[in-house]
């Protein structure tokens, strides 16, 4: 972080006034991006006067509460919640921001790029021109999906120029990252499966020792995740809810009507009576004030859900082809910061108000809560950002395929460019596109694409590396 200066004889015009001056100067620089950044990456909840809630905040939470499994909220995750209750959760928030300031710096000091002043103006246009300071805000665990990929791409390629303590620490993020979301999981998975494949074309980029500890990661977060089931429920049972997410995206797609329509006649399904008056999307559906609430939700859906969704793939192998596509190509388009994160998140304001009453009064006085964040406005820059980001990234990533450069900006553009392939296709084709799923991955796009201008910019070709 420090660098010595000195003066040669006969150097009259430096004065040792002048070095101690400089070497102060320094030791300020290196302390200004520790300290700016972690405010700068919690400044919304700052100004909203308590951390940023979102439509799916209050059922992580109540799962210390209530003592048993929903569909797709990570007793993990919910369990960090409650760790940070009794700070009005600031010390989640202060968490966050402090290991996106670790990851953050730690990618650019492996890299090469470690001086203070360069991680301050990285860090601040990130914060400025990406959803990273809305997330990191949030209680929600969108933050960990996007930071976890940058560690994972540390552990495996940059093995040699981190610590063990460090290698230590890396392991338990990406594993409690993994046990958060099983889409963070999913990604993190498939970067593993990428990394070994590509190993025997890159043993000098990958550290064998550390594809087997990332993969490694992967076990772990699954088995903590099963373990605070158990722990919570009494279960050893994964997150329910797959299989309803997907049905819920067929339905979108319309794929569950045409089912209904093609079978009714000859099988007796719950369904078969509400087949003309299935709701337009997902989130209707399983959210709304449907006939899913009528039929018994997840608990009297399940079976019937599975089995249409099993039926589907193997009645209309095509379409169901082309859905995914589309879905895959739609998620990529979805990267609007802000989804959900309104005034109107009944189920979270319920939870705390039943389970955390003390807080009731603060969390109500919040901006938010009288609708007084306005992210169209905020998504005018944030949006050309993000796609940029992306379409730079890849182009760095096809560049260094198509000239077979290994350089480590290059496998970075490789692993990001991986990473938002992998969560459009899981979140688009799975869950259906949302600006949420994109918005939360993607600036570390912009991440990699500053990286690659500090290079240029310090005359270091990014490719440069054969």
């Amino acid at each position: 972080m420090f660098w010595p200066w000195c003066s040669e004889p006969g150097d009259a015009g430096i004065s040792n006034t002048q070095i101690l001056d400089e070497r102060a100067s320094e030791a300020g620089s290196a302390w200004l991006p520790l300290i700016v950044i972690p405010i700068f990456l919690v400044a919304p909840a700052l100004w909203n006067g308590y951390p940023l809630l979102q439509w799916d905040t209050g059922g992580y939470l109540a799962r210390w509460y209530e003592g048993y499994l929903v569909p797709s909220r990570s007793t993990v995750f919910g369990l960090y919640l409650h760790w940070g209750e009794g700070s009005s959760f600031w010390l989640n928030l202060g968490l966050q921001a402090l290991a996106t300031l670790w990851i953050l710096q730690l990618t650019l000091r492996v890299l090469g790029l470690a001086q203070p002043l360069r991680l301050l103006w990285i860090g601040l246009l990130l914060i400025l021109t990406t959803a990273l300071p809305w997330i990191a805000s949030m209680l929600l665990t969108d933050i960990f999906a996007g930071l976890s990929v940058l560690a994972l791409f540390i552990l495996v390629t940059q093995a040699q120029r981190i610590s063990p303590l460090e290698k230590c620490a890396l392991f338990g993020f990406v594993a409690f990252a993994s046990a958060t979301h099983s889409a963070t999981l999913g990604v993190l998975f498939g970067l593993c499966c990428a990394g070994w494949m590509a190993y025997p074309w890159l043993r000098r980029q990958i550290a064998l020792s550390g594809l087997v500890q990332a993969s490694l990661t992967i076990v772990a977060g699954a088995a903590m995740l099963l373990a605070a089931n158990v722990a919570l429920s009494g279960q050893l049972a994964w997150t329910p809810g797959g299989t309803g997410v997907a049905f819920g995206r067929m339905l979108q797609d319309g794929i569950v009507a045409q089912y209904l329509k093609d079978h009714c006649a000859r099988e007796k399904l719950k369904l078969c009576p509400y087949r003309n008056e299935l709701p337009p999307t997902a989130d209707d559906f399983l959210w709304g004030n449907s006939m899913f609430n009528k039929l018994g939700r997840f608990e009297g859906m399940n079976d019937e859900m599975g089995f249409i969704v099993k039926q589907s793939l193997a009645a209309y192998p095509l379409w169901q082809a082309k859905a995914a596509a589309v879905a895959t190509v739609e998620q990529l388009l979805h990267v609007a910061t802000g989804e959900g994160t309104n005034g109107w998140v009944p189920h979270t304001y319920g939870i705390i108000e039943r389970y955390i009453p003390s807080q009731t009064k603060q969390m109500r006085a919040a901006h938010q809560q009288h609708w007084e964040i306005n992210f169209a406005v905020v998504n005018w820059l944030h949006v050309p950002v993000a796609l940029g980001s992306m379409l730079a990234v890849a182009a760095i990533a096809a560049h260094a395929i198509w000239r077979r450069r290994r350089d480590d900006v290059a496998l970075l553009a490789v692993t990001v460019t991986l990473a938002l392939l992998g969560n459009a296709v899981i979140c688009g084709v799975i869950s259906g596109p949302h600006d949420r799923y994109g918005a939360r991955l993607v600036w570390i796009a912009s991440f990699t694409a500053l990286i690659a201008a500090a290079r240029w910019l310090g005359g270091e070709r990014i490719d440069a590396a054969p």
